[in-house]
């Protein structure tokens, strides 16, 4: 390992990293945040501030103290044991690869998913730079079925959701009455499910062992504190008779509100646990090797730098770019009020649940658009914007061939400069 070099290939690290970090923020957790700011529940600005805080607590506090080095075991890394240096010129490309094509997808406004850029990069690297047997295909093949998988069971769950809030509250004689009745009730589903997520996903990392049931428990419990706190709210909303006289619902809506919070911070914080390991894996990778040497583990430590390096990456670019992204999602593929964006964001953390406890690759931009799209044809297929609906699949489907693409321009490049 040419360790001259060394100082200069942390520091890129941090760079590429950062930069990775920065696209999650512009591109995935726009997603997060687009439900909600489309159906009106939260302003723009309001989203930012609460996705900065919930997104960094959750990357922060629960984004993992032990990362993998190679991320979801897709290639092998016993293959590079003699030639470290090349493992960290793929890392390096692959954060740039990844970060380059979630800024192209980002300011077209296509929700792309930044796991499939990363998986993409990192599998495009590894074929040309160490041989098409290093790369573990049945890993990718899962991944690559998720696309199908997780969008059908987000959609399912939100299809099924919406019509329990259409028989219970909306098309009943009583809709705002039904509306304080049953809306405690989903409350405390939304905080049973993001406790579930944080639990199963996210505290798994810091190093508490929870088994399975002491996490229902524990979820039970938190989902009955949160439905409390927003019982309390829901109790002090008044009908206001001017606000019905646009629309039937816009009293019901004002409850959906508030319900939308909850789960616009519950969703932030689980995606900020989760997702901000597409940032910092490789560069935790690029950090253990040159740090140690040359020497490759499987697994590595964390310095706090990193994750606090991908925690503020994901803010900057959600408040730099962000908006592009949660326009397409929260508006443009089918028009969301608080209670349909309620039941888009409870179907995608649900999802979450279902794939975390079942060890299905999933991306969360895959569960949200297929949740939003589940609501859209819950109201009729005319309900949908089709073209928008293309472009999205368009851009999926292109996602890893471009990861790779750009991963193995910058391999070369990098290897030219430094060996």
């Amino acid at each position: 390992m040419e360790m001259e070099y060394a100082t200069i290939l942390l520091i890129m690290a941090g760079v590429f990293g950062l930069f990775m970090a920065w696209g999650i923020g512009a591109n995935d957790v726009a997603n997060a945040m687009a439900t909600s700011v489309g159906s009106g529940a939260l302003t723009i600005k309001k989203a930012i501030i609460i996705a900065a805080i919930f997104e960094f607590a959750g990357a922060f506090l629960a984004g993992g103290q032990v990362t993998r080095t190679i991320r979801k075991g897709i290639i092998d890394a016993e293959m590079l044991s003699g030639s470290p240096d090349l493992l960290v010129y793929g890392m390096l490309a692959s954060l740039l690869a990844a970060g380059t094509w979630l800024l192209i997808a980002s300011h077209k406004g296509w929700p792309v998913s930044t796991t499939h850029s990363i998986v993409g990069a990192i599998v495009g690297f590894a074929m040309v730079g160490i041989g098409m047997d290093a790369v573990k295909w049945s890993k990718v093949g899962s991944i690559a079925a998720s696309w199908v998988v997780s969008p059908v069971i987000s959609g399912a769950i939100a299809f099924g959701l919406f019509m329990s809030v259409q028989k219970l509250v909306l098309g009943t004689d009583k809709p705002f009455e039904n509306a304080k009745k049953y809306v405690p009730g989903y409350i405390f589903l939304v905080g049973f499910i993001i406790s579930l997520v944080t639990m199963l996903k996210g505290l798994k990392h810091v190093g508490l062992d929870i088994s399975s049931s002491q996490a229902v428990m524990l979820s039970v419990v938190s989902g009955i504190i949160v439905m409390c706190i927003g019982t309390y709210f829901i109790r002090r909303i008044q009908i206001d008779p001017m606000a019905d006289q646009g629309s039937h619902f816009a009293n019901v809506e004002r409850v959906f509100a508030v319900l939308m919070v909850f789960t616009a911070c519950a969703m932030a914080f689980a995606h900020g646990s989760n997702d901000v390991a597409n940032a910092i894996g490789p560069v935790a990778a690029v950090v253990s090797i040159v740090t140690s040497g040359g020497e490759i583990t499987q697994r590595s430590n964390l310095p706090v730098w990193v994750l606090l390096l991908g925690a503020v990456g994901i803010v900057l670019g959600l408040a730099m770019l962000g908006r592009k992204v949660i326009a397409t999602v929260g508006k443009n593929i089918t028009e969301l009020t608080p209670s349909r964006g309620f039941c888009c964001e409870l179907a995608a953390a649900t999802t979450v649940v279902i794939a975390s406890a079942t060890g299905i690759p999933i991306s969360t931009t895959h569960t949200l658009v297929g949740a939003v799209l589940g609501v859209g044809i819950a109201r009729g297929i005319g309900a949908l914007d089709l073209t928008v609906v293309r472009n999205i699949f368009l851009s999926w489907i292109i996602t890893l061939p471009v990861g790779g693409f750009l991963s193995v321009i910058f391999f070369f490049i990098l290897k030219g400069i430094f060996s």
